[in-house]
C-alpha cells in the first residue's frame, strides 16, 4: 500500500536513517496511516497501535489492515487517549498533529512515551508571515493550525524535547496532491455507500487543497517538515 499523507514514504525513510534503536512498543497517530503501521511492525518485528480520532476513519482502517497480527488499530483523542505513562519507545506521526490542538496532542503524546523514548512528527508549516485570506480558509476547512517553519523547532524545544535530525519534505506536496486524488478516484468505484460518504469528505477537502497548492500559488505559503525529537531522559 501506497503512504497517501503529506511527506509520502519520505518521513518513514528519514527515520529509517536517523533511528538506530530496537522499539519494542510503538504507537501511529492519525487516519490514512495504515501502510505506515503496517511497515513500522514489518521492520521493528513489533506490536504497533494505531490510533485515529473517527469512527468511519477507524472502519476503513480496519478494511486496509486485515487480519494483521502486529496492528491494533483503535480510536481514541489524540490529546487524551487511553494509554499508561511511558508506555510507548516510539510515536510516528504525520500530518496528524498540525491543528488548533497541537499543544494538547504533544503534551498527551510526551506522557505516553518512555523517558529517552523518540517522536517522529511531520509538520504542514507555513512558509510566509502574512498568510493571505485564502490560504488561511484552506487552513480553516482542513483543521490545520500551522506553525511558522522559522518556529517549528522551537516549538518542541520549548517542550524539552531534543532535536535528533530535521528535513524539509515541501517538495512532496505536490506529488501526494496529484497522487492521492488518482488513487481516490480510482478507489470510488470499489467502495460501499458507507465508505463513499467517508472518502467523499476527503476527496473534497484534499480536492481544495491541490487545487489551491498546484495551480493558485498555494506552495508559496505552505510546507512540510519533519522532525526526530527523544524525550529527557528522566
Amino acid at each position: 500500500m501506497k503512504i497517501l499523507l503529506p511527506g509520502l514514504d519520505k518521513q518513514l525513510a528519514f527515520l529509517k536513517k536517523n533511528y538506530y534503536e530496537k522499539p519494542s512498543s510503538i504507537l501511529v497517530v492519525g487516519s490514512s496511516s495504515e501502510s505506515i503501521a503496517m511497515k513500522l511492525a514489518e521492520i521493528y518485528k513489533c506490536k504497533v497501535e494505531l490510533i485515529v480520532e473517527e469512527y468511519e476513519s477507524l472502519l476503513a482502517t480496519k478494511l486496509l489492515i486485515g487480519d494483521s497480527e502486529f496492528v491494533f488499530p483503535k480510536m481514541m483523542n489524540f490529546d487524551s487517549t487511553d494509554f499508561n505513562d511511558a508506555h510507548f519507545d516510539l510515536i510516528f506521526a504525520q500530518a496528524s498533529v498540525s491543528s488548533n490542538n497541537r499543544t494538547k496532542i504533544i503534551k498527551e503524546l510526551k506522557r505516553i512515551l518512555k523517558p529517552s523514548g523518540y517522536l517522529c512528527v511531520g509538520e504542514i508549516v507555513s512558509l510566509s508571515k502574512d498568510t493571505p485570506k485564502f490560504i488561511n480558509d484552506v487552513f480553516n476547512s482542513s483543521s490545520l493550525a500551522p506553525i511558522h517553519k522559522e518556529n517549528i523547532i522551537s516549538f518542541y524545544l520549548e517542550r524539552n524535547f531534543e532535536l535528533i535530525a530535521y528535513d524539509d519534505l515541501s517538495y512532496t506536496l505536490r506529488e501526494y496532491y496529484i497522487e492521492t486524488i488518482k488513487e481516490f478516484e480510482k478507489a470510488e468505484a470499489k467502495l460501499s455507500n458507507q465508505e463513499k460518504s467517508y472518502y467523499k469528505k476527503l476527496i473534497n477537502k484534499i480536492s481544495h487543497e491541490s487545487n489551491v497548492y498546484l495551480k493558485l500559488g498555494g506552495k508559496k505559503h505552505f510546507g512540510f517538515e519533519v522532525l526526530l525529537l527523544q524525550k529527557e531522559a528522566k
